[in-house]
């Protein structure tokens, strides 16, 4: 895949099928609909395209909006790299752009700068200021500068249409495993491992103290969680259990990211962890004692070997 940051320098290359859209996750919806494009593109001799933004667009038009995405921009561009697409063009998304209007989005850039001569939309999509115009109205201005627009049909996994705002509920439920099967992918993250409260070490469950890599990363609901994590250089993600929450037992006052990984001998301070969330085990509970928070830990880490090694015979 080639990854082209549109600039007023940009001149077209070979004609194209395309499709455009933020794609925060690449989720299964996505990849649907860029198979759409790509089997589009070999039957019409085309190269294929996908169009997004350096941001999310409502960031833009309300800069209030703070998003938590799927994705980070990295982690998307890997996704759609993985998708059999020939390119990838990023659209830095201005004030400039928030104020065209659908058709003069499709005449300015996607005809005139970019030779796009059919456009795969996504079954829900809308763009162009206020998206106030709608599928037809794309079809009647393609029509007029020589470009075909199509719709593709939803995906749909266990009766979920998939979409990225579906997915992101999921997670904010604890979830997981549905968003999974959505995503196509165990959804996870990679941070940091800061220094914490010792807290996890003195009771024989050390804890990796993770700090996001980006802010605006979707967390899962608070809970414990059965995880993978390993250090991001290597290939190896052992077994380990995660709490997100505000460790109520020792009275904490902000959301931390703890993950006890099972047998791990090292040093992970300042190293930069990988973690795929694989299943919920249960909400986080406050305990009056330490020692009933010992006999719960060991309880969470007996239950994420039972759902791993049902994985495994599975």
């Amino acid at each position: 895949m080639r990854k082209i940051i549109l600039d007023d320098n940009y001149s077209a290359g070979l004609p194209c099928v395309a499709t455009v859209g933020f794609f925060d996750g690449v989720h299964l919806g996505h990849r649907h609909l860029i198979d759409r494009v790509v089997g589009e593109a070999r039957e019409a001799g085309l190269q294929s395209v996908v169009i997004t933004f350096d941001q999310h667009p409502r960031q833009v038009i309300d800069t209030a909006f703070k998003p938590l995405l799927l994705t980070s921009f990295d982690e998307k561009m890997e996704r759609l790299a993985q998708t059999g697409i020939d390119a990838c063009v990023v659209l830095p998304f201005t004030r400039q752009m928030a104020a065209l209007s659908a058709r003069e989005f499709m005449q300015e850039v996607l005809s005139r700068q970019l030779a796009v001569r059919c456009l795969v939309t996504g079954y829900d999509n809308r763009f162009g200021h206020n998206r106030t115009e709608g599928f037809d109205d794309y079809v009647a201005y393609g029509r007029e500068m020589g470009m075909e627009v199509v719709k593709a049909s939803p995906l749909v996994v266990d009766d979920i249409s998939v979409s990225s705002s579906v997915i992101r509920r999921m997670l904010a439920d604890g979830d997981v495993e549905t968003a999974a099967r959505c995503l196509g992918y165990r959804y996870g993250f990679t941070g940091t491992v800061v220094e914490g409260y010792q807290q996890g070490r003195k009771l024989g469950f050390p804890t990796a103290n993770i700090n996001l890599d980006d802010g605006r990363k979707l967390l899962p609901a608070p809970g414990v969680y059965a995880v993978l994590a390993g250090v991001e250089e290597s290939s190896e993600m052992r077994r380990g259990v995660m709490n997100i929450g505000n460790r109520p037992t020792f009275h904490g006052d902000h959301v931390s990211i703890e993950v006890h990984i099972f047998d791990y001998q090292g040093d992970l301070y300042g190293r930069r962890l990988k973690v795929a969330v694989c299943h919920r085990l249960r909400q986080e509970c406050r305990f009056d004692h330490p020692s009933q928070l010992v006999r719960q830990m060991r309880e969470d880490v007996r239950l994420t070997n039972v759902f791993f090694d049902k994985e495994l015979e599975s």
